[in-house]
Order: structure tokens, then sequence, then C-alpha cells
């Protein structure tokens, strides 16, 4: 489940809550028991960074890095020995 930040807009308390995504959102803030609880944008609490399972895990062929990610790869011709047309 998701945590959630919440910022009361009458008297700035700030709690986190953790609920399902489909839940409702919070509305009544505890601190002044008004109805001005909006949800705050706040930042993931990890990141993806450097080499790992999520960098080389799940892709195919000779794909092993993601920072060559938009680089044109070489591509290899599925014909040997000059069969092909």
């Amino acid at each position: 489940m998701p945590i959630y930040e919440y910022r009361c807009e009458a008297c700035g308390h700030e709690l986190e809550a953790l609920q399902k995504m489909n839940d409702a959102p919070l509305a009544i803030c505890p601190e002044c028991s008004q109805t001005t609880l909006k949800k705050a944008l706040s930042a993931a609490g990890f990141r993806l960074k450097g080499s790992g399972w999520y960098e080389t895990d799940f892709k195919g062929g000779n794909e092993k890095n993601v920072h060559n990610a938009g680089q044109p790869t070489e591509k290899k011709s599925a014909c040997s020995g000059g069969s092909c047309p």
C-alpha cells in the first residue's frame, strides 16, 4: 500500500497515511478538525540508480545496459554464408 502525504490548508499540519489506492482521500484534519486536508506532492522514497537487477534483467538479446538505450545497435543478419538474396 502506498503512503500518502497530507497537509491541512487551515493550520498547516502535515501527516502521512498508509492507504489503498482506491481509498477515498482523507479530508478532516486531526489537529484542527476542519475539512481542509489536501494531498501533498512528494518524491518517491527510493530511486533506482546505478546497476542492478532492474538494469540487467528482463531484457532480450544483447541489451544489458540502459545507458546505451538511445544508441543504435549493430544488427546481425539472419543469413549465413551469403545464401540470402
